[in-house]
């Protein structure tokens, strides 16, 4: 399979969110996206994260974005998550890794020198075209909200 890149279709997927209900990338037709991916809910990178996208979300519904998380996590999980810091976006479970694996999330990773295999942190943007318009590999946690406004900027 390619790589994915700026420009392609986005990949098609279906996944239960945080309440249990089947989401499809279909159902935000005509709506731009933030398809992040992180690996664990309530950890301290995958918390900042999630906070600086809460904390920004105004910011970026007001640019008429979607914000969609996707984690190996259960439902349980993401509700414990979205509770304990009042996240106002969707959380996909993704258990099984399908959606990780369209997406070039999921793989051989180097974490303080030691290779295992897991969750890569990514972002996606995507057009109201479902096109792929930017992906974001070298997340900053903390201020992840101005990478995304700084990548929208450059092209």
């Amino acid at each position: 399979m390619a790589q994915l890149k700026e420009g392609d279709q986005a990949p098609a997927f279906t996944a239960t969110d945080q309440n249990g209900k089947n989401i499809s990338l279909s159902d935000f037709k005509g709506k731009k996206i933030i398809l992040y991916f992180y690996p664990k809910d309530d950890t301290p990178g995958c918390t900042a994260e999630a906070c600086n996208l809460r904390d920004n979300y105004a910011d970026l519904t007001a640019k008429g974005f979607v914000v969609i998380g996707v984690s190996p996590d259960d439902e349980k999980s993401h509700q414990r998550f979205i509770g304990k810091f009042i996240l106002p976006f969707l959380l996909l479970a993704d258990k099984e890794k399908q959606i990780l694996s369209k997406y070039e999330a999921w793989g051989e990773k180097i974490s303080y020198g030691i290779k295992s295999v897991g969750v890569l942190r990514k972002t996606y943007i995507i057009d109201e075209r479902g096109i792929i318009a930017h992906i974001i590999t070298k997340v900053d946690t903390k201020e992840h909200t101005q990478q995304i406004f700084n990548e929208l900027k450059t092209k």
